[in-house]
């Protein structure tokens, strides 16, 4: 499950899932439904492998999440489906999607990073939660 919520002149994307590898999951979801308002409207067509090297969670989650943002801005990527695998060496990702079609996905807004600040990636009781503020 994800959440948006405002902080200042940002957005901040609060996320809460059972498993770590799903926390990374709904954070993607959460990070397309906060570039474009009908995520649900993406179709899995074409699918690529991200991975991502580092063993802390929450410097993880932002090089995720920062690499997702990448293939938005630079390839006009846009997700629908996110199997995340978490190990040892990183994350590795499955992702399906499309090319982002104007006719059929509306952006909301510009984000320009993926921030460190109140970053948060925990384990509390009943699952994981992380913080996470988008700069806009």
């Amino acid at each position: 499950m994800y959440e948006i919520f405002d902080h200042t002149a940002d957005i901040g994307l609060r996320v809460r899932a059972e498993q770590l590898e799903q926390l990374f999951e709904e954070a993607g979801r959460g990070l397309m439904a906060a570039l474009i308002d009908n995520p649900e409207d993406v179709q899995p067509i074409e699918g690529q492998t991200i991975r991502v090297e580092g063993r802390e969670l929450d410097y993880l989650m932002v090089d995720w999440l920062s690499e997702l943002l990448f293939l938005f801005e630079q390839e006009a990527r846009v997700f629908a489906q996110f199997r995340v695998r978490i190990d040892e060496k990183g994350l590795t990702a499955a992702v399906r999607g499309e090319r982002l079609d104007p006719d059929r996905h509306r952006v909301l807004q510009e984000i320009k990073a993926i921030t460190y600040h109140n970053l948060k990636v925990e384990w509390q009781p009943g699952g994981w939660l992380a913080e996470i503020i988008l700069d806009v």
